[in-house]
């Protein structure tokens, strides 16, 4: 990749979503460039609270867990009600969730606030299925600490797991040796794992470069990586692949230890900041 004098240039971003299904994004565009991925599963339309879930693609909004009861949470499969320009309220029994999203500058931002019982832990992704090549690499802090969850396993040497753990950590890019800051070409695989302490990445595929940066205090911050390279589902595997800013350091709620999981405080709300910007090298 070749970067001229003046470096990478600015490419403002615009979104889109279906209050209606889940509040998903369905898209980010910017530069003649879809980032979001989409999916051929059909049946998102007459999906019910509770069902199974259906990767449709985009960007999913799970709460309050990804993996575990309800697969990727409570908030994908009941709709949402428009509140305002750009904004949606979910009201569940045990949290209201309110997201607003404005364009500053060409740059997506989203700001989220939860609303439930002091003490309420929960878990909440940013769960994007982005449309990359082969090529591309996903970029953090060196040594970052990265669980790798049990679909890994079978990558690793025999006893490499520890028994009866629900991850295995080790340092960004190559946590337990395995490669996961490039993001293909497609070779069978599929694994999950969450960066910690991680609230900023890169994803860069050729000329474009989108940062996905998340603010949130006094909250446990990551990113959570999935990595389908036509390994899942067994039956009719695809490629996938996502990158999803994340409260919370563990993909299911019941795996969360004490420091694993958002927890709402005495003033009964969480609010965080997700920002989407992009940039192309010349």
């Amino acid at each position: 990749m070749v970067t001229g004098a003046a470096g990478p240039v600015p490419v403002p971003v615009r979104v889109a979503y279906d209050a209606a299904r889940g509040g998903r994004w369905t898209s980010l565009r910017g530069g003649g460039r879809e980032w979001l991925w989409r999916g051929s599963e059909t049946g998102r339309h007459e999906v019910r609270p509770d069902a199974a879930f259906i990767d449709a693609g985009g960007l999913e909004e799970c709460l309050p867990t990804v993996r575990g009861r309800p697969d990727h949470g409570e908030v994908w499969s009941r709709p949402w009600r428009t509140a305002g320009p750009g904004t949606v309220v979910i009201e569940r029994p045990t949290f209201t969730l309110t997201r607003r999203i404005t364009d500053r500058d060409g740059v997506v931002v989203a700001d989220y606030r939860l609303a439930a019982e002091p003490g309420h832990r929960f878990v909440w992704a940013a769960h994007a299925l982005l449309d990359l090549s082969p090529e591309a690499r996903l970029d953090a802090p060196a040594g970052t600490p990265t669980r790798l969850h049990p679909e890994a396993a079978a990558l690793l040497s025999p006893g490499t797991w520890p028994a009866g753990s629900p991850w295995l950590t080790g340092p960004w890019p190559a946590p337990a040796g395995l490669a996961l800051d490039t993001l293909g070409p497609d070779d069978g695989t599929a694994l999950g794992a969450v960066l910690l302490d991680c609230p900023r990445v890169q994803v860069t595929d050729g000329a474009d470069r989108l940062t996905l940066e998340l603010e949130c205090a006094d909250q446990p911050r990551s990113t959570a990586l999935w990595r389908n390279l036509g390994g899942w589902p067994a039956t009719t595997p695809y490629r996938s692949i996502g990158v999803e800013p994340m409260l919370g350091a563990a993909f299911d709620l019941a795996d969360a230890g004490p420091s694993d999981a958002a927890v709402v405080p005495p003033a009964g709300e969480v609010a965080w900041r997700l920002a989407l910007s992009a940039h192309r090298f010349r």
